[in-house]
């Protein structure tokens, strides 16, 4: 059986857009009759590892903590797994744009190689073009690369700008949402999750979901919380996930006299089985940095919720302004308890944002779609490019 070897720069300690997109692309290349090697820097935990496994799948692990940044052994390890499982395709997410990993690939036999460019910017950022003798350095290294996808035109303007691969080589390709994991309106799963975090029912939960680092605006939706609790003191904020940063929000939720209406969840191993959609009534994503994508606003609108987002990189690509949500300005606490008050005090509002939300979502970014334009790719021009059976 040919084989497609993914490499993911992360460990996958939870059930997210990654592992979402790793099942979603086993299930299309089983279809074509192809073996799906899933390398992480780490063994997925058992409920990981049980959503991952199928027939066609084989889970394999690099024990290297930047795989941007590999060692000899890393490249070893690369190379066996290649040669091992006969790979003829090698497609490169979260892993450093430059590097020997395309000229490995060709070493080990493999005909095709993919990187997926999932780079999010610094807050601020301006494209430029790069400097002469680097575009001809990048060029050079990446040379047998077949294509890039881009995960929004942002990323790809971003990337053209620089002139380091020749345009036509780049390729936007949305992410995704699995809607067949998708219950937005679960009355039971958000009883749960309310129950687990001490939550009443009678508050109206906002909900951010993302690293817990100050790039992601924290600091500006806690001071958003303030003023908006000073109107709407039934209503309760929920940060979903962890970060280094953690410990100095909470004291800072602290200072701001709002700790009670606050819920600092954890790392939740599977967002939409635990409910944290199902629960929320608005998701904020007041990001500072130039997000590439927005993987969290695209399930919340798949689950129906109005989304707040910011301005910066792929966002707007995302949220539809006034339509399924509201863009404000990044570090603007005043604008985004503006427009929290105003979906807050607005039953109806929410649910024709949210059902907007909805429809653009399952148009522009449905996991299944958008991972088959990525299975086209691979097999462009080849003999396998011909569409994939539909499943139930």
């Amino acid at each position: 059986m040919p084989a497609v070897v993914t490499v993911f720069g992360l460990a996958p300690r939870y059930i997210g857009g990654s592992e979402n997109y790793a099942r979603e692309l086993s299930l299309q290349l089983a279809e074509l009759g192809w073996q799906s090697v899933l390398c992480f820097l780490e063994t997925p935990p058992p409920e990981v590892m049980r959503y991952l496994e199928l027939p066609n799948v084989a889970i394999e692990v690099l024990e290297e903590s930047d795989v941007s940044r590999p060692s000899l052994a890393t490249m070893k390890a690369l190379l066996s797994i290649l040669r091992r499982h006969r790979a003829r395709i090698l497609h490169l997410h979260l892993v450093g744009f430059v590097g020997p990993y395309p000229w490995l690939a060709r070493l080990g036999g493999v005909k095709r190689v993919f990187f997926t460019s999932h780079m999010s910017q610094v807050e601020g950022y301006v494209p430029s073009r790069a400097p002469l003798w680097k575009r001809l350095a990048v060029r050079a290294i990446n040379w047998p690369l077949t294509s890039v996808v881009c995960v929004s035109d942002y990323n790809r303007r971003c990337l053209a700008r620089l002139g380091v691969l020749p345009a036509p080589r780049l390729t936007r390709i949305y992410n995704g949402v699995d809607f067949s994991r998708v219950n937005g309106h679960s009355p039971a799963r958000e009883s749960a999750f309310r129950a687990k975090h001490q939550i009443p029912d009678h508050r109206t939960i906002v909900t951010q979901v993302s690293w817990i680092i100050p790039e992601k605006g924290i600091s500006d939706l806690l001071a958003a919380a303030a003023i908006v609790l000073a109107q709407c003191p039934d209503v309760h904020f929920v940060f979903v996930g962890e970060g280094a940063a953690r410990e100095s929000f909470m004291t800072e939720a602290a200072t701001l006299g709002i700790s009670d209406r606050v819920t600092w969840t954890g790392l939740v191993q599977d967002p939409f089985a635990e409910g944290v959609y199902a629960a929320a009534a608005i998701v904020c994503q007041p990001s500072r940095w130039e997000e590439a994508f927005g993987q969290v606003i695209s399930e919340a609108m798949a689950c129906s919720k109005p989304v707040i987002g910011t301005s910066v990189g792929g966002i707007p690509e995302v949220v539809e302004d006034e339509v399924s949500g509201f863009l404000v300005r990044k570090g603007d606490p005043n604008a985004l308890a503006e427009k929290l008050l105003l979906l807050l005090n607005a039953p109806d509002l929410r649910s024709r944002m949210g059902s907007a939300g909805e429809s653009i979502c399952r148009k522009k970014f449905d996991l299944r779609e958008n991972v088959r334009e990525v299975v086209d790719l691979y097999f462009q021009n080849g003999p396998h490019s011909r569409p994939l059976r539909s499943r139930p």
